[in-house]
């Protein structure tokens, strides 16, 4: 499942011309594999009418190839023309019209009554317009084709009801090619209109646009199809999309004579008097995957609130006012941390003034040129003889989520002071715009988390509907299989202990992101089937963590 943008698709395919395809032969491996998913909608394709919406270029070349394909079968198949160059110069469309395949050219359906009484009639609608690389918006006789097609078609505008009283019969299914007209094949963006289609086939990689909002949405159910690229080419690919097989070969092993010293230990820095809530589920959530012991540090007054599972061992830290840490926790921090393989800190914590010295201390960001950078061992300078003895032990991999992530966007120039790969930042669309010093993120999001994980020397976790998962050197994972059971307040400090339990159990940063990732949407998946999508809380989660696991381990 790699993920391509336009500009790299495209070179796939010239390569793969340039070893010895032709154009032809790519488009007839395209047009041969959409035809068989076209045919599984289907079923007997007999006596079923099919309206193939031919477009310029060479995703109107597929689509061709299908109508061909689906006339053998013995599909009744009508195609209608936008703007596509002389047949005489098309060898697929005179293949069509060999085949006596009735056709319509836009141009001369001026009021689209012929566009309306053919999709009333059809089983299957194949959307071969534009495809691929769509830059401007979608305008004039286009745009009044994508809206006919959207009105009349199974997942259009009319209800069921509408279609009882006005006696329109069953309506027909959309199925795209590469991706619905009107879509941005990188970004998912809707240029002006787009046709919402039931199935979507990717031919040959799966394009970014079809996992990014709104772009996902209007693909509807999505498959790939080879259309012969080269493995040795895919490998300067670098980005995938998670899938169950990828995610297997990241579970941590469970042996059978284990302790729980061999899953690792966890400690959480979190929680405040106004958000004790979020120490509770990323304690769990680093728990519910695995981790041998997980450790609750916080500001005293806030441990006295409870609420966390009677497993969670506890660290109570010196206050800076009340429920609020200092820089002085951050010491304390420090001077416990051996023996733990990794470290969450962030969720709840709130960020007033002296939670921004807590941070800084806890990653060696003082300015102070008589302490040395006790965060991960870092001197600019030798600290002073007086404290040299008692510097710190240096963190382990360190998750920062949360109020960490807005506390560390006040600091200038961080990143160029805490190492490359020691931690994972996991921030939603708003705490990125505070990271990056940018009002809007660009659409997309899957390069907008690359070139931070690299700017950064850090792994990314920029979560949404679609989450992205990015490593320094340019590698990304891409989860598109987020619900509306998991927009609840909480279910981000869920994943950030997931994620921090699997580090702990030795797993490599980029991998704890992507695991921890998959299997919080996983869990998700399970709660929306057991519960709905409305009333769902962030703790519905942690019993289904383990179940997800188990799945997974199942798939095996």
């Amino acid at each position: 499942m790699y993920l391509v943008t336009t500009e790299q698709m495209r070179h796939l395919e010239q390569a793969a011309v340039d070893a010895g395809a032709t154009w032809s032969s790519l488009m007839e491996h395209a047009g041969w594999g959409v035809a068989h998913e076209a045919l599984r909608l289907l079923g007997n394709p007999q006596r079923q009418r099919v309206v193939v919406l031919v477009g310029p270029g060479n995703n109107g070349g597929d689509g061709l190839v299908v109508a061909r394909h689906l006339h053998d079968a013995g599909a009744t198949v009508q195609l209608y023309i936008w703007q596509r160059a002389a047949v005489d110069q098309d060898a697929n469309w005179q293949r069509c019209r060999q085949r006596g395949l009735e056709e319509m050219l836009a141009a001369a359906d001026t009021d689209y009554s012929c566009l309306r009484r053919w999709l009333t009639t059809a089983t299957l609608v194949v959307d071969a317009l534009l495809g691929m690389g769509v830059s401007r918006d979608v305008t004039g006789s286009l745009a009044a084709i994508v809206q006919m097609v959207n009105t009349l078609s199974a997942v259009g505008t009319l209800s069921a009801d509408e279609r009882l009283v006005s006696g329109t019969p069953a309506p027909p299914q959309v199925l795209a090619i590469d991706l619905p007209t009107g879509i941005h094949s990188d970004t998912g963006a809707v240029m002006g209109v787009a046709i919402r289609a039931d199935v979507t086939v990717a031919t040959g990689l799966l394009k970014r646009g079809l996992t990014l909002y709104p772009g996902k949405h209007f693909a509807g159910a999505v498959t790939v199809v080879d259309i012969g690229i080269s493995p040795g080419d895919l490998e300067t690919i670098m980005s995938k999309v998670i899938t169950a097989q990828q995610a297997q070969t990241f579970l941590p092993p469970r042996p059978v004579d284990a302790h729980k010293g061999t899953f690792g230990k966890v400690m959480v820095v979190a929680g405040s008097l106004f958000y004790p809530g979020a120490a509770v589920l990323a304690t769990a959530g680093a728990g519910r995957v695995g981790a041998g012991l997980v450790t609750l540090a916080a500001a005293r007054s806030v441990l006295l609130a409870g609420g966390r599972g009677p497993e969670v061992t506890l660290l109570p830290l010196p206050e800076a006012d009340l429920g609020i840490l200092g820089a002085a926790a951050a010491d304390e921090v420090h001077k416990h941390l051996t023996g733990y393989t990794a470290l969450l800190v962030g969720p709840g914590l709130g960020h007033e003034e002296p939670t921004g010295l807590f941070m800084q201390r806890l990653l060696g960001l003082e300015q102070s040129h008589k302490r040395s950078r006790v965060g991960f061992r870092i001197q600019h300078e030798e600290p002073d003889p007086a404290t040299k003895a008692a510097t710190p032990l240096a963190l382990p991999p360190t998750v920062i989520d949360a109020d960490g992530l807005n506390v560390l966007a006040t600091m200038e120039n961080w990143s160029q002071h805490v190492p490359a790969g020691k931690c994972i930042l996991t921030p939603h669309p708003g705490e990125m715009k505070r990271l990056l010093k940018v009002d809007a993120l660009d659409a997309d999001l899957v390069q907008v988390a690359t070139d931070a994980a690299t700017r950064w020397n850090q792994v990314v976790v920029l979560k949404g509907a679609t989450t992205v998962i990015a490593a320094p050197d340019g590698r990304s994972m891409v989860n598109a299989n987020g619900n509306p059971a998991l927009a609840t307040a909480g279910t981000g400090d869920v994943l950030a202990g997931a994620i921090a339990g699997l580090l702990a159990q030795g797993l490599d940063l980029f991998s704890a992101a992507t695991l921890g990732v998959y299997l919080h949407a996983a869990a998700g998946a399970l709660v929306l089937e057991d519960l709905g999508d409305t009333g769902v809380l962030a703790s519905d989660l942690l019993l289904r963590l383990p179940l997800a696991i188990k799945n997974l381990r199942g798939k095996a």
